[in-house]
């Protein structure tokens, strides 16, 4: 198929699978969020517990759009180190940015950081986790939560995960829009600050929950 051989292909599906589990990022946090309403993240573990086909199905769905964005990331981050020739190098390198230029790397590092989130929150089986219940019978995801991130070196992972992936999205928001076609030279400088301030919400959405934690500002 054209649409997985050729490059403009390759990069319109690793766009979009990009943009879906951008999507994920934002539902995510905001699902987190509910940890600074009291009881509110023990009572949304327990309705997502409750719907496990739609929860295992939306599973899969991110899963293989991680596997097409990787396994793509990969080939045209090698093919186009590969193929640039030094004067296009000099050429772009006014345009270049931290965040541009470690695409490659700081997807890696968030590969990797995944499946230490999935092994820690999701499958349970790192030494810092405390399991119970509260006091309604529900799973304490709370209790857990802040358990984890009462130990600094967890809460630093995480933090320091969280400016990674402000730096993998502040350039890929912004580059979806450009491999789509939707992009010009006066709509980028936009697109760029828009896609700068999603990533610095979602840095501190997400950051702020250990970070509160550690510090004893959110505790149970």
């Amino acid at each position: 198929m054209t649409l997985l051989t050729s490059t403009v292909g390759r990069k319109i599906l690793m766009a979009i699978t990009g943009q879906l589990m951008v999507l994920f990022v934002i539902v995510h946090m905001l699902g987190n969020s509910s940890i600074f309403i009291p009881g509110g993240i023990n009572a949304y573990a327990e309705h997502l517990h409750a719907l496990p086909p739609l929860v295992w199905a939306f599973r899969a769905v991110m899963l293989g759009a991680a596997a097409v964005h990787i396994l793509f990331g990969i080939q045209l981050s090698l093919e186009n180190r590969a193929a640039n020739a030094e004067t296009y190098a000099v050429k772009n390198m006014r345009r270049a940015t931290l965040s541009s230029q470690s695409m490659l790397y700081t997807g890696l590092l968030l590969l990797a950081f995944l499946v230490y989130h999935l092994l820690h929150f999701t499958v349970r089986v790192t030494p810092d986790i405390k399991i119970g219940v509260d006091s309604l019978g529900r799973f304490d995801v709370f209790g857990m939560v802040t358990n984890s991130f009462s130990h600094g070196i967890i809460t630093f992972i995480y933090i320091a995960a969280m400016v990674v992936l402000f730096l993998h999205l502040s350039h890929g928001i912004q580059s979806f829009f450009q491999t789509m076609g939707w992009n010009n030279n006066r709509t980028l400088p936009v697109i760029s600050k828009i896609a700068s301030v999603a990533a610095v919400i979602l840095l501190l959405g997400y950051a702020s929950i250990p970070f509160l934690i550690v510090t004893g500002i959110l505790k149970g």
